[in-house]
């Protein structure tokens, strides 16, 4: 999980992966869209590879490159951890229960309410 926190608290890495969520990039592709040196692209990619964020392969002469995010799952479930519920939510369940709870119980009221004013009329 360092490893994966490390790789994604770089901005250009960072960016490289959210350009390989819409598919594989060539690294000439990646590197076409930053204003750093190919070879910095490339010490990126080695890193976020390394971490197993993306993996590449060999095409041709070309190096295409692959969004690998299962080890993004791992740093998602320790944030998901430290956020933890914060307690509204269970204040909100509550509070819409207890208002499903008032109405079912003033339905029923009115209900018998009307019953007996039609036996008092008849």
């Amino acid at each position: 999980m360092d490893d994966v926190a490390h790789a994604i608290a770089d901005p250009v890495r960072r960016d490289i992966l959210l350009m390989l969520r819409s598919g594989a990039l060539t690294v000439g592709e990646i590197a076409g869209r930053f204003t750093v040196s190919r070879p910095a692209v490339s010490r990126h990619l080695r890193v976020l590879r390394e971490c197993g964020l993306v993996h590449d392969e060999l095409v041709g002469r070309h190096r295409v490159y692959e969004l690998s995010p299962e080890p993004l799952a791992g740093l998602a479930e320790w944030i998901a951890m430290i956020r933890g519920p914060s307690g509204w939510d269970q204040r909100l369940d509550a509070l819409e229960t207890e208002v499903h709870r008032t109405r079912r119980e003033r339905a029923v009221r009115r209900t018998a309410s009307d019953n007996e004013s039609r036996e008092d009329t008849a």
